[in-house]
């Protein structure tokens, strides 16, 4: 199926060209669509477990006999909770990176096609060009080659942010599961 209509005329170049860009775009609409599903399904897991999990903890902590018991229970549940939020931020984190890995190799790819396209065809233009402009051509291919670097660039730099995110996010983390277990140890002396 074609994305013009018959009667629009465009070279056969064109139509595959476009035709691939739209199979691209899907591909990586349906990816974001994969990674914002699985969070979603994360996070009712989540809110399900909890929702039971926290009707079990406060009775058997109504129940504790006396203020010991009653601490030592407390102690229990939140060392569990602080695991179950280590493990909920290793899951999360895992449904991101896998997600934004796909955007990073798609542009990656898209960016070394565009680079190569570019080149054949000031290859090609070069090739046909009259006598005396080679100086035009000189700064046609340094000015593509200048736009290939900082491409190169953008692409480093954005993983390098990736990279500094998840990091964050793996910090973030252990503050919380060292803050949760210096609580737990401090509440489990009383």
């Amino acid at each position: 199926m074609s994305a013009f209509p018959k009667t629009l005329s465009v070279s056969p170049q064109v139509q595959a060209q476009f035709d691939a860009q739209i199979a691209s775009l899907t591909a990586l609409a349906a990816n974001a669509l994969d990674g914002v599903s699985k969070i979603v399904e994360l996070n009712l897991s989540a809110v399900k477990a909890s929702t039971g999990e926290s009707i079990v903890s406060a009775k058997q902590i109504l129940a504790a006999k006396d203020p010991q018991e009653f601490f030592a229970l407390s102690t229990t549940l939140a060392q569990q909770n602080a695991e179950k939020l280590q493990s909920y931020g290793r899951h999360l984190t895992s449904i991101l990176t896998a997600t934004q890995a796909v955007f990073t190799n798609h542009a990656e790819t898209q960016i070394a096609d565009a680079q190569r396209n570019v080149t054949a065809l000031v290859d090609e233009v070069t090739k046909n060009a009259p006598a005396g402009t080679e100086p035009v051509v000189a700064i046609m291919k340094s000015a593509l080659g200048n736009a290939a670097a900082g491409y190169e660039q953008l692409t480093k730099t954005s993983k390098q942010a990736a990279e500094a995110i998840e990091s964050n996010l793996n910090n973030v983390q252990q503050q919380v599961t060292q803050a949760v277990e210096k609580v737990v140890a401090q509440t489990s002396k009383k």
